[in-house]
């Protein structure tokens, strides 16, 4: 049952990317008034040095549990994701506007990436009640979710062959 590689997936909110677009223009404007030299450069740098330190910090359960599943230690991410959905249930306005507040364009929220992420895991431990719980409880929370339907179609085809 289990799968040989992690499957990725990103889907991008290509609608995103104007409000980084904002950012970036906020900074050039706020380098420029400094009188900076080069205010291309230094908000290019800022914006980088932004953009990698709030992806870092900020998901940094969901950046290990991810760490975890590509070392194919699916009982160790599993609790490292059950703490990135907390983190985002608690701070539900961090994953809402993820597009600002991490400069992080997914389509898909972290909450709904954390449940399909504990699902493939309890897949991959060959759990498959507790992995059809998490993806139909990622259904229920997110309900177009496509990877949680997948999971549990993939779910269902194994149990009709065995």
């Amino acid at each position: 049952m289990s799968i040989k590689k992690s499957p990725t997936i990103r889907k991008v909110a290509w609608i995103s990317l104007l409000p980084q677009i904002g950012v970036m223009v906020v900074l050039f404007f706020f380098f420029n008034a400094l009188g900076v030299e080069n205010p291309v450069i230094a908000f290019s740098l800022t914006y980088v040095l932004l953009s990698v330190s709030l992806r870092t910090l900020i998901p940094k359960n969901h950046r290990e549990g991810i760490s975890l599943v590509g070392k194919k230690k699916y009982a160790a991410a599993i609790p490292q994701f059950e703490d990135s959905y907390r983190f985002f249930d608690k701070y539900d306005w961090v994953d809402k506007y993820r597009y600002v507040t991490m400069l992080n364009s997914s389509a898909m929220s972290f909450q709904e990436m954390a449940l399909c992420n504990i699902a493939f895991c309890y897949t991959q431990l060959e759990n498959i009640e507790q992995a059809k719980k998490y993806y139909q409880r990622a259904l229920d929370e997110f309900p177009e979710s496509g990877l949680a339907l997948a999971g549990l179609q993939y779910i269902e085809a194994l149990e009709n062959n065995e």
